[in-house]
């Protein structure tokens, strides 16, 4: 690999420059259609590979195939799947990103909002890439890591062993998604056609890094209405629906079941 000139960081660096934010209130697939911006330049890109069947269907996802070059029998198909949209909590728009070469440790003061400082004391495991370089936003906007870093790890990843057959794996099936960051990246999946025995979500965190389960959660919407009046006549007929949600806030576990109380496989309500 000595010879190989790697691409992610210029492939990150462009990606998170693309808006993919996606929307809860939505009920389109993918909910924005801003994600398919990107997930037909990774087309493109796959296509110039010379990976021949990438393809971007209605939904918004993406599927590319790099063909098995291995004569060994029965080798099963894997997948490696990331996803393009960023949380809908924090804007994707005009995203700038600041390579930080070399970092010494140094607190890292992110331009457009000096209150959002980057300290080893607040993030220990940032210890850990002291003399690496570190990619952060500008601190008006999310940077869009999570999860365009697995992106260009897939993409470099795909544009290796495209360019260097001598690495001899069995069928590799990539899967880009919209719309996980709100609990629908899965929804319109063709298991079917995707094919794979295997699959890996490059959705994690530190390197060298493999987990292989996930939580389950679910949610519940709470409407309260209220019955307002004047509040020189309420007596008996004010529903305050503010005290009432804060009744309900109150009723929620404080020492035990709850995230500030539990780690590990602790279940909570939050």
């Amino acid at each position: 690999m000595n010879d190989y000139n790697f691409t992610a960081v210029e492939r990150f660096v462009r990606y998170v420059q693309i808006d993919t934010q996606s929307d809860p209130q939505s009920t389109a697939s993918p909910s924005t259609d801003k994600q398919k911006n990107l997930s037909r330049v990774l087309v493109q890109e796959l296509l110039n590979m010379g990976i021949a069947d990438a393809e971007l269907d209605e939904f918004g996802y993406v599927y590319a195939t790099i063909p098995a070059n291995t004569d060994k029998p029965n080798v099963p198909v894997l997948c490696f799947c990331s996803h393009v949209d960023t949380s809908p909590d924090v804007t994707g728009e005009g995203v700038l990103p600041i390579i930080h070469q070399n970092w010494d440790g140094h607190d890292i003061i992110l331009p457009n909002d000096a209150t959002q400082i980057l300290r080893i004391a607040d993030h220990p495991d940032l210890a850990n890439q002291i003399g690496n370089d570190i990619i952060t936003g500008s601190g008006d906007t999310l940077l869009g890591a999570d999860n365009k870093a697995g992106l260009a790890e897939i993409m470099d990843a795909a544009h290796y062993l495209v360019n260097h057959p001598e690495v001899k794996h069995g069928k590799i099936r990539l899967l880009f998604t919209p719309d996980e960051e709100i609990g629908r990246g899965t929804a319109h999946v063709d298991m079917a056609k995707l094919g794979a025995d295997f699959g890996y979500t490059i959705d994690g965190e530190s390197l060298g890094t493999l987990e292989d389960e996930t939580f389950s959660a679910d949610a519940v919407t709470i409407t309260l209405q209220g019955v307002s009046t004047h509040p020189g006549f309420a007596k008996g007929k004010l529903e305050n629906a503010l005290k009432i949600a804060g009744d309900i806030l109150a009723a929620l576990p404080k020492d035990g079941l709850s995230p500030e109380t539990t780690e590990g496989k602790g279940k909570f309500v939050h």
